[in-house]
This record gives structure tokens, sequence and C-alpha cells, in this order.
């Protein structure tokens, strides 16, 4: 990469290749435990006292083989219905890459927690019963994916055992999902038939598929591209806090400690700290207790700037050209997660990188109906699991950039200032809204099979 000038920087990179986050979803029954079960086991990650327990309540339930999908669902009350409530975080490695798995539930009404599993995920497998292909459910699971902009999209077509593994059922259904989900503007779509209760393409290839000619889930995902140049990313370094030593040795230390949030921070860069705008030049980067000339995301360093400006927890410091404003109005698109309605009016706390602001509800413009991606206008709330625009009012102005520039930058949470629940996620910015009437206006030329290819 051009922005790293030596081997000995370059380290934190390229460790940082060998770690690869992803998140299970798909409806009802689908079966991702089983596949997560499935891929724990056959790839040796589970230890013996885990698989002896799973052995023994399945025998307790009268099942002659180990069900697997006990190995996540690890809440009672998952175990007694045979689904997945909450999200579930498993941690495992081969020798090829080291992965953080997060399993979240199919049923409607936990479409939020999909939310919090796939915010931070690089990939996501989204589960379909070949029996019952595209469903209203999988849909929603490609808006999500899309939606939170994750790079790269598995469609496992699962239980191709139940159908004899017939290749134009997979076929069939992958054609659907693949045009659905690259209409919401999903970039990368891998299609995968599997049997995740024998092990059919999981793992190991499968002997009843040989008209497959693909990898398997694990062989995919150790070689899924997931290197990242930063230096393509807009420089944003959220402060956390101050640092301010105040010894014999540093008497005039002041640095500015965080992590970068994206991008790429060199000494002698001009930055400007907003929201104040006030500018500066990087004076020295220390990481890990030593000077360094570069530091890129998600390292956390501590910047040195060559003026004392009046900078605490909260400011952003970005490149000085970068054109970044800051304001008190924000129209984002957001996932309502409370069972709380949220309603225009609505007093909130708006969390922003570090800093946390009082904020008001001005305006729900619209609903997003997931079904065919139309929108419902001034719905008057948003409940659990809607995914809508609001318009905020916040009470400082925030340098907030749009969600499809910047995961980082570009989203917020909405707080309830009684008592500090999580109301709801928000991505700044209307990419989605545009990206639906984008597939409402391509819907319209289609066959009458439904889908034009």
């Amino acid at each position: 990469m051009s922005t790293v000038p030596s081997t000995e920087a370059a380290e934190p990179v390229l460790a940082a290749t060998a770690l690869l986050r992803f998140a299970t979803a798909g409806s009802v029954d689908d079966g991702k435990s089983t596949l997560v079960g499935r891929l724990l086991h056959d790839s040796k990650s589970v230890l013996s006292d885990q698989l002896e327990a799973v052995e023994s309540a399945s025998r307790n339930r009268g099942q002659e083989a180990p069900d697997l999908a006990l190995l996540t669902d690890g809440l009672r009350a998952e175990r007694e219905q045979g689904i997945t409530i909450d999200v579930a975080y498993r941690y495992f490695a081969t020798p090829r890459r080291r992965f953080i798995l997060a399993d979240t539930p199919g049923h409607v009404q936990y479409t939020r927690n999909m939310v919090t599993g796939a915010s931070t995920a690089e990939l996501a497998v989204v589960l379909v019963d070949a029996r019952n292909g595209v469903v209203e459910q999988t849909r929603r699971h490609a808006a999500v994916a899309a939606l939170l902009r994750v790079p790269h999209v598995v469609l496992a077509v699962n239980k191709m055992d139940l159908v004899d593994y017939d290749e134009q059922v997979f076929a069939r259904i992958a054609e659907e999902f693949t045009a659905y989900a690259a209409s919401l503007g999903v970039p990368e779509i891998t299609a995968i038939p599997i049997s995740a209760l024998v092990g059919d393409n999981v793992v190991s290839a499968s002997a009843n598929m040989d008209w497959y000619g693909g990898p398997t889930v694990l062989e995919h995902l150790e070689t899924v591209p997931v290197t990242h140049n930063p230096s393509g990313d807009p420089a944003r370094f959220p402060v956390q806090y101050v640092v301010r030593p105040q010894t014999a040795e540093h008497p005039d230390y002041r640095g500015y400690a965080g992590q970068i949030a994206s991008g790429v921070f060199r000494v002698g860069d001009r930055v400007a700290v907003l929201p104040s705008g006030r500018t500066s030049t990087v004076e020295g980067i220390d990481a890990l207790g030593r000077p360094v000339d570069v530091a890129w995301a998600p390292q956390s360093v501590t910047l040195l700037l060559s003026d004392d400006l009046d900078i605490s927890r909260g400011d952003l410091i970005a490149p000085a050209d970068a054109g970044v404003e800051a304001s008190q109005d924000l129209t984002a698109t957001v996932c309502h997660l409370h069972d709380r309605p949220l309603k225009p009016g609505d007093r909130v706390l708006l969390k922003h990188t570090t800093r946390t602001v009082k904020a008001i509800v001005k305006e729900i413009p619209s609903r997003l109906t997931l079904a065919d991606l139309s929108q419902h206008p001034s719905p008057g709330e948003l409940v659990a699991n809607d995914i809508g625009r609001v318009v905020l009012r916040t009470a400082q102005a925030l340098p907030v950039d749009p969600y499809a520039a910047s995961r980082r930058t570009g989203s917020f949470l909405l707080i309830d200032p009684a008592d500090g629940t999580t109301l709801t996620a928000g991505m700044a910015g209307d990419a989605f809204a545009e990206a639906a009437e984008e597939v409402k206006d391509a819907q319209e030329g289609l066959d009458d099979d439904g889908w034009d290819f």
C-alpha cells in the first residue's frame, strides 16, 4: 500500500487483514444456528466439553444425532423454542484467518438485532430454505445489509438435501436474490448451495452436488478480500481524551487521544477542528508510546498539534481542505430498535462518535415498506424494526458525514435521556431512499415472472 512507508509500519495493516467480521441472517427455521454449529464443528473449533454438552442436551430431547444449533442458541428460551432470539457472538480461527461471527435472529420482531450484528460486519451470510425460496424476511435482510453498506453478501441456499440437490432450484433462487440485492446496491453477492444438517458445502465440498464448482462456505470466508487501503477514505479523528501529563519531563505536552475513524493522518498535515473550524498542523503522532510519521484507521493514537487550541472530547479533527461542515440539522435513514415508538417532537440524546448532544425529532417524512421498497409518507411514528427517514435538530452543530462515505462518522444512535436506553440506530443521508426509488423504477419493466434477467 502506498501509504505504508516501511515493513514495520505495515504490520498493523497485515494483522488486520487476518480478521473477518461476519453475520448470519435468514428467515425462521432456515437453519442459521445449524449452519454456524456445523461451521464450528467441522472446522474443529468446538471444545470437547461443549460438544459433550450438546450431545447430552440432544439426547434429552430425544434426538439421535447432536443438534449443532445448540452450540449457538445459548439462552434457555432459545433452546426451549428452537429459535434464535438474541445475537450470539462466536470467535473461531482457521490456519488462514480469524473470525468474529454474529448469529442474528430470523423472526420479524428481532430484525433490529440484525442491525446490531451487521453494523460492523464486512460480510453477511443470508440463508434461504431451498423449499421456500426468497421470502419477505429474506428481502428484509438483504435490505438491511444494503442499508448498512455490508460490502460482501453470501446467499446460502440451505436444505438442498430436501429438494434432491436440484440444480434448477438453486439457480432460480440465486437469480431472484441476486437481482434483488444488486438493485439495492449490494456490491458483491456469492451464491452457495448447502445442507447445514449433513455438512454439504459448509466446510467440505459436497459429493451430492457435482454440478457446483464454486467454493464452500468456509473457503469463501477464508479467501474473500478484506484488505482495504485507508488512503481512499476521508481522514477523520474523533477526540476521546485530552492528554496533559504536566510532568517535569513533558511540562508543555498536550495531546489528543482517540481512535482514527477513517483515513490516514501524517505529520505535517493541515487540519481543522470541528465544529469550531479552527485550523492547525499535525506536529506529531504518538502510537503505542513512540512517535510515528503516519497513522491510519483503526489505530488508536495521540495527535499533537502545532497550535494551542480549545479542543475537548467530542471534537472532530479532519483535513483542513476536506470541506466538512458542522450542522444542527440532520436528515437520516434510521432503524428503530426500541418497543417504545419514535414520534415527532420526541426529545432524545444523539450520540455521534465521541460526542453526545441533545436533539429533537422534528419530522418523520416516511417509512420504508420492505416488501416492495415503497415509501409510506408521514407515518406518524416508527415502531420497533421499522426503517424510515427522520429529520433531527441538535442542540449543537455536528460534523456528520454521509453514511455512504463513512460507516463510522456517518452513523449515530438516538438515546432515551431518562434512562440511557438505545432507541434508534441512524445512518446519515438519503442514499437508501434513493436506491429504493431506483428499484421501484426498474421494477416497472419486469416481465411476467416478476424478474427481468
